[in-house]
């Protein structure tokens, strides 16, 4: 009898219950989101400074030329605006990073990593949660940009939404996959600098590649195999309702190898059951 009751039990878990345990991890983080308000204006001064200064100061610099998607001359403040839309989801991506190895040392996502559900599938719940987090972000840049006369086809605002999703997600994967090995919380900010501003600054998002390849051959080619750029790219065709298949093809492939990465480093056997107790003592 006690067979039969055991065969009798359910395997897996139902929808409601994956639905349940996204709807608990998005709304954590959009929680913590509306409680740190400081996180969101932070997420705009960055953007809005390059934007309302630098921009100003190299117009005349950095003239841009007739490429794709861009059909006439434009401002240079205008070729930069999908560029610091992906760096507000590059810094969002490592700033929910750093969340996580938060949570690790108080011990919260030491215990959600041990629940039934799937390991992949919690991970990718808070990879989904830190996206939507970024799209807020990124709409209110927006928002701002239109006010100073930076101003896509209307069309732009609905077909860059994929491209957001997709390059949100790359980057929170790649923040993942990098938290994954960081054992204090004191550690991460030295490695958000060695990841960060080599991928924004070896980039198009301030410079087109003709540019780069005119004054290094060498950094031209850094920048083309750098995954941000593809971001940049993909972000910069949307938003004039255009795709670019190639940097899709990139992001969408690194998506997948920066998730796959992390999934496999946050594997109990290799990682946090190795690691030491909360807050990194041995």
């Amino acid at each position: 009898m006690t067979s039969a009751v055991i065969k009798d039990q359910p395997t897996g878990f139902s929808l409601a219950q994956y639905l349940t345990c996204l709807n608990g991890i998005v709304w954590r983080e959009a929680l913590r989101f509306l409680h740190q308000r400081e996180r969101f204006v932070s997420a705009l001064v960055r953007p809005l400074v390059w934007l309302f200064i630098f921009a100003a100061g190299f117009r005349q610099v950095l003239g841009i030329s007739i490429i794709p998607p861009y059909e006439t001359y434009i401002l240079y403040e205008v070729y930069i605006a999908p560029g610091l839309m992906a760096m507000i989801q590059l810094f969002n991506g490592m700033q929910s990073s750093l969340s996580m190895v938060y949570d690790r040392e108080m011990g919260n996502m030491r215990t959600l990593l041990v629940s039934p559900l799937p390991r992949w599938y919690l991970l990718f719940c808070k990879l989904l949660a830190g996206t939507a987090v970024s799209l807020l972000q990124v709409y209110a840049f927006l928002l701002i940009a239109w006010l100073w006369d930076i101003v896509p086809p209307p069309i732009g605002y609905l077909t860059v939404l994929p491209a957001l999703i997709l390059s949100g997600l790359m980057l929170g994967a790649l923040g993942m996959l990098i938290s994954s090995g960081i054992k204090q919380l004191e550690n991460f900010a030295g490695v958000m600098n060695f990841v960060i501003f080599p991928m924004f600054f070896a980039s198009s998002a301030l410079y087109p590649l003709w540019r780069v390849q005119e004054g290094s051959p060498m950094l031209y080619y850094v920048c083309l195999f750098n995954p941000f750029t593809h971001a940049v790219e993909l972000i910069r065709f949307a938003l004039y309702g255009q795709m670019n298949w190639i940097s899709l093809a990139v992001v969408g492939g690194c998506t997948a190898a920066f998730m796959i990465g992390a999934v496999f480093a946050y594997d109990p056997s290799r990682g946090l059951s190795r690691r030491g107790p909360a807050g990194g003592e041995t």
